[in-house]
């Protein structure tokens, strides 16, 4: 399935889960709701997945942790703050220069209108 497939789907359980749940609840709840839909949709998730730090031809176990894997082919970075922040996009850039993912959803539950806070990353390999 190609990120972009893979996208629409994930778009749609985000919608799914903020119209169920509403917005304020911690993050964890998110996660969960979200990988519960996912996986009814038949994508293959991963929570709370390490990412280890290869620095200097060295790998070390820094204690990242990425939110949500899917198919092995998007990261999905699950927030509930009253803003999103500058180092939220920043982070999840980050997150796919490290792992060599080519597509990130940054998401923020805590919000009245859930469209405008779904933003796709695309790391520029």
């Amino acid at each position: 399935m190609h990120e972009n497939d893979i996208s629409f789907l994930i778009r749609k359980a985000i919608f799914t889960v903020y119209n169920t749940l509403g917005p304020g609840l911690y993050e964890s709840v998110y996660i969960t709701a979200l990988r519960h839909e996912l996986e009814k949709l038949g994508l293959m998730v991963s929570v709370e997945m390490p990412l280890p730090l290869i620095y200097d031809g060295i790998r070390f176990e820094a204690g990242f942790r990425i939110d949500m894997m899917v198919n092995e082919r998007v990261i999905i970075e699950v927030k509930s703050v009253e803003k999103l922040a500058e180092v939220h996009h920043k982070q999840i850039i980050t997150y796919l220069r490290l792992s060599a993912i080519k597509l990130g959803i940054l998401v923020n539950f805590n919000t009245s209108k859930i469209a405008d806070s779904i933003h796709r990353k695309v790391n520029n390999l």
